[in-house]
C-alpha cells in the first residue's frame, strides 16, 4: 500500500515538473525568443506594419482605410471626400451588409455569384459613381475606362492599394479639388506605383494610405 502510493506520489511529481518544464519552454521562452526575432529582424512587420505621417502612425500598409466626408444628418453612408483618392470599394464588410466604413466587424468577400443581382447592381451604381465623381471639365472619363478594381471589392474587403490604372483616373479630380497641376499629381502616382512581387506574381499597384500622405505634403508646399 505505501509503495503504490509512493509510486502514485513519484508519478504526479514527475507529471508535474514536465508540465512546470512545458510551460516555461512553451509559454514564456519560446514566444520570448520568437518575439524578439521579430522585434530585432521584422520590427516593422511585427507591428502591423504601420504607416506614419508628421511623427504619427495614421494606419497600416496592409489595410485599407476610407476617405469620406462627415455624415450629413440622415444619412447612412457619407459621400466620399473627394480630395483624396479612393479606395476600393468596401461591399465585403460587415455582417451580410453592404458596409463601406471599413468597420472591422466582418471582413470578406461578398459572397455572390458573378450573376447575382445585387451585385450586379452594386457594379453598375459604383461605376456610374466612378465617372460622375471623375469627371471634370475638360476631362470626361468614358465608363469603358473604368478598371475592374474601381468597382468591386477584394477577396477581403480591406485591400489596401488600387491598380495603376484606376489611380491614373482619378489624377484630373484629385489636382483640381487640390489645386494642384495635374502632372505633378500623375508623377506622385507614378512614384508611388509598385511592380509586381518578383517581378512575376501579382499585379502592379498603388497604396493609397502611402499616396494620399505624399498628396496631403505636396498639397501643403502648394507645388
Amino acid at each position: 500500500m505505501n509503495t503504490s502510493v509512493t509510486n502514485t506520489a513519484r508519478l504526479l511529481g514527475a507529471g508535474l515538473r514536465a508540465l512546470l518544464v512545458l510551460t516555461l519552454l512553451t509559454g514564456v521562452l519560446y514566444p520570448l525568443a520568437v518575439t524578439g526575432i521579430a522585434q530585432g529582424l521584422f520590427a516593422g512587420k511585427a507591428n502591423g506594419s504601420e504607416v506614419e505621417s508628421n511623427g504619427e502612425v495614421v494606419g497600416s500598409s496592409l489595410i485599407g482605410q476610407a476617405y469620406n466626408l462627415p455624415l450629413k444628418e440622415g444619412q447612412e453612408t457619407p459621400e466620399p471626400d473627394l480630395k483624396w483618392f479612393q479606395g476600393r470599394p468596401q461591399n465585403g464588410l460587415g455582417s451580410n451588409s453592404v458596409n463601406t466604413q471599413y468597420r472591422l466587424i466582418l471582413s470578406g468577400a461578398t459572397n455572390r455569384s458573378a450573376d447575382n443581382a445585387e451585385l450586379v447592381q452594386w457594379v453598375k451604381d459604383a461605376k456610374a459613381a466612378v465617372v460622375k465623381d471623375n469627371s471634370v471639365p475638360g476631362h470626361p472619363v468614358n465608363p469603358a475606362d473604368v478598371p475592374a478594381d474601381a468597382v468591386t471589392s477584394s477577396g477581403s474587403g480591406l485591400d489596401p492599394a488600387i491598380s495603376p490604372k484606376y489611380a491614373d483616373l482619378q489624377v484630373q479630380r484629385v489636382a483640381e479639388k487640390n489645386g494642384l497641376p495635374a502632372d505633378r499629381v500623375r508623377k506622385l502616382v507614378d512614384e508611388h506605383t509598385e511592380g509586381r512581387t518578383l517581378g512575376f506574381m501579382g499585379e502592379p499597384r498603388v497604396n493609397v494610405l502611402e499616396l494620399n500622405i505624399a498628396l496631403k505634403d505636396l498639397a501643403a508646399a502648394g507645388r
